[in-house]
């Protein structure tokens, strides 16, 4: 009865952890690692042909995107999912099986010039489409013997449609233990899907710990703010371009405009459109609509007894094919456009930024998280210009950010989620989160809750039974260029003023409602300091 953790460990992406116990490998999750990686992970330590079954938390792809490679490698066994986790795997999955045969035959065009050898792509649709027929389709709730002496149950995770929490109860040689993997542990409050429900009992728990280090902004009325966005964009002429993640927050935008339509919240433009262009993002909502009664929260649920489409209304138009999308711009009517992917990096939003940067009378919207090095992340970082498609582009469109409806909960949601348990865990190993944030979060734990919390690195063994490591593993970082010892202490000092800054903001916030001369004498003292450090070069 043992735990290896394989992936998300000290790093964000790449959830992955192998359960072995009465004589079955199960694999908890098998994603992608995404974005920049500061540390090997161990391979597999068994032959995929070997693993019995997947127990998968959510559809999101550092979860699941490996699925597919799994199957192609000789996988046979089953995946075990929520319904609403299967449906959005059978068009993410194709999807990513689709872009991983693009990239691949773009790449061997360009080597075959080169004279350099062909690639291969990760997998292909035939082990997309081979990988889905092994899903099985749970309920929340409802307790499921996959094997003789271990039993799961699926809890909403309240992150994404379709998204859990997975229990995990195992009896071997006569030990009985319980395991919980908090997967994506979702924010309150959402719209459309469900709060996260609360575990109460566990030996052990694998928990997840994205934004463990910081607290998401004060909530605003999201539907007002759009609405006074939408307003200022489309009395000067312009397009709303709203770059967006196709699963999740496009849905969650659709909620949000289809209340500005009803309270009429936009004056002087009753009938305008909005343009979901994104193939993916158009199947996803559809999904979301097939899940309308059995997986959206109270709120949604009552629209719908009303005889609302939460998700829909007049005035919502779906772009399918890349003419659809070209003509969107042709018509020069002021319009929501709402766009993969939702960093800018790749995708029909390019083509609208080409569009609409330029434009004055335009705004670009950001309604979610931009990794540095994207697109998403210069333009709100106030760069002046961009190339899209060999062509510089001056940006004269007004970029602004809404505070995200994070998927996500934060430090207080985390913390929160742990303490619902009645008792303590024998152990609760924090993953899945940056390498300091891991360790500060684990710290948290042991401090303030008084929990035996560990963060594992790659390669970790623990005994589930015994309740001891077998092996703490190392952690071997990816050799990069390492910078010299003067660009070392710069990293460290800009790091610092990071933090000073985040702390300038949390006492700003304090002092609303502050006497007014106070807040004007404040306000003053950062413009002095801005100008101050403004002039140095």
């Amino acid at each position: 009865m043992k735990l290896t953790f394989l992936g998300a460990t000290h790093e964000v992406t790449g959830s992955c952890f192998l359960l072995e116990a009465v004589g079955k490998k199960i694999l908890v999750d098998y994603g992608m690692e995404q974005g920049p990686d500061t540390y090997e992970n161990a391979e597999l330590p068994v032959k995929p042909a070997d693993i019995d079954m997947v127990l998968l938390t959510h559809a999101h792809m550092d979860h699941s995107g490996k699925l597919p490679l799994l199957y192609k490698n000789g996988f046979a066994g089953q995946v075990f999912s929520t319904t609403g986790t299967a449906d959005l795997c059978e068009i993410m999955l194709r999807d990513s099986a689709h872009i991983q045969m693009f990239e691949a035959e773009w790449k061997n065009r360009k080597g075959k010039r080169a004279g350099r050898e062909a690639v291969e792509p990760l997998y292909d649709m035939d082990d997309a489409v081979g990988v889905l027929s092994c899903f099985v389709r749970c309920e929340y709730g409802k307790e499921i013997r996959v094997a003789e002496g271990i039993r799961v149950r699926f809890v909403d995770a309240g992150h994404l449609l379709g998204s859990s929490s997975i229990e995990v109860w195992i009896c071997e040689n006569g030990v009985e233990k319980k395991l919980v993997f908090s997967g994506d542990i979702g924010n309150a409050s959402q719209p459309l899907i469900c709060d996260p429900q609360y575990i109460e009992s566990a030996d052990y728990v694998v928990m997840e710990s994205t934004y463990g280090d910081r607290s998401h902004d004060a909530p605003v009325d999201y539907a007002v703010a759009l609405a006074e966005v939408i307003q200022r964009t489309f009395d000067r002429g312009g397009n709303v371009v709203v770059p967006s993640f196709a699963v999740g927050r496009t849905q969650e935008m659709l909620y949000f405009i289809r209340h500005i339509k009803q309270e009429k919240l936009v004056k002087g433009h009753d009938d305008f459109e909005v343009w979901v262009d994104s193939p993916l993002a158009n199947e996803a909502t559809n999904i979301f609509r097939e899940h309308m009664w059995s997986d959206f929260d109270e709120e949604a649920r009552e629209l719908l007894r009303q005889g609302v489409n939460p998700i829909g209304f007049t005035g919502l138009k779906t772009s399918i094919t890349s003419d659809d999308s070209r003509r969107i711009n042709e018509d020069m009517r002021p319009k929501v456009i709402l766009s993969a992917s939702g960093m800018c990096d790749a995708g029909r939003i390019k083509h609208h930024l080409k569009h609409n940067l330029w434009r004055p009378e335009s705004t670009v919207l950001f309604v979610g998280y931009q990794a540095v090095g994207t697109l998403g992340r210069a333009l709100l970082d106030g760069t002046k210009s961009v190339k899209l498609f060999g062509e510089e582009i001056d940006v004269k469109a007004e970029i602004c950010r809404l505070p995200g409806i994070s998927g996500h909960a934060d430090n207080q949601g985390l913390m929160r989620w742990i303490c619902a348990f009645k008792e303590k865990p024998e152990k609760v190993f924090v993953v899945h989160g940056e390498d300091t944030v891991c360790e500060l979060f684990t710290d948290r734990l042991r401090t303030e809750k008084g929990l035996d919390a560990y963060a594992p690195y790659s390669g970790t063994v623990f005994d589930l039974a015994a309740g001891r490591f077998v092996l703490m593993a190392e952690p071997i970082r990816i050799k990069k260029e390492q910078p010299s010892a003067a660009a070392a202490k710069v990293t460290k000092a800009f790091a610092k003023l990071l933090a000073a800054g985040q702390r300038l903001i949390g006492v700003i916030r304090k002092n609303e409602g502050g006497a007014n001369a106070d807040l004007d004498k404040f306000t003053r003292q950062i413009h002095e300091l801005c100008d101050k450090w403004e002039r140095i070069d």
